[in-house]
């Protein structure tokens, strides 16, 4: 019997555990998440203020939601596809005592309602970010800032970048360009 409950059990976590892998990389969203060290950079960056309203675009397991919450004082929205990992937030954000500020949406960002956000976040791989920049062309509202991760809008100028976190900010909408004429701008 407890050879059963074990398996049970087990077998259990596993499907927990491969749901929680596969269907965020389905959608081509990173392995692992960043840093706190790295999402504080970012939202320093980004010039994040308090009562200022944050979408994190793939929220994985609520680090930046919280951090945006909790040390920026910020409304936060996070948009993940993962049915799994929108428990574990919601679970987080409760404890957390922070479910009046900090929301969350199951789905795809590629097709979510974005106007309303002040900030995005956005932690994705460099094929996602292409198709993702004409849906933030079409959906943010003039002087809303986009920071960005690991990888850069190819087409857009940033108006801030750190090279040590590989951090991005852009402001909408984007000025065309890349990170080159960024640089090149910026070297005198």
């Amino acid at each position: 019997m407890i050879v059963l409950v074990v398996y049970g059990v087990s077998l259990f976590l596993f499907t927990i555990g491969l749901v929680w892998v596969i269907v965020p990389a389905f959608f081509g969203a990173p392995p692992r998440p960043t840093s706190h060290d790295r999402i504080r950079k970012a939202l320093k960056l980004v010039d994040l203020q308090p009562g200022e309203t944050l979408y994190d675009l793939g929220a994985g397991d609520g680090r930046v939601l919280l951090i945006a919450a909790k040390e920026f004082e910020a409304k936060a929205v996070g948009i993940e596809i993962g049915p799994i990992q929108c428990a574990w937030i919601g679970l987080r954000v409760m404890a957390s005592g922070y479910s009046e500020t900090i929301r969350l949406r199951w789905g795809n960002y590629f097709t979510s309602e974005l106007t309303p956000a002040d900030v995005v976040f956005v932690y994705a791989t460099s094929r996602e970010i292409l198709r993702l920049a004409s849906h933030l062309e079409k959906q943010m509202k003039p002087g809303t800032r986009v920071v960005s991760i690991s990888a850069d809008f190819p087409e857009w100028e940033p108006s801030a970048f750190d090279e040590g976190g590989l951090i991005f900010v852009y402001d909408m909408p984007p000025k065309y360009g890349s990170l080159t004429t960024y640089l090149l701008k910026n070297s005198k």
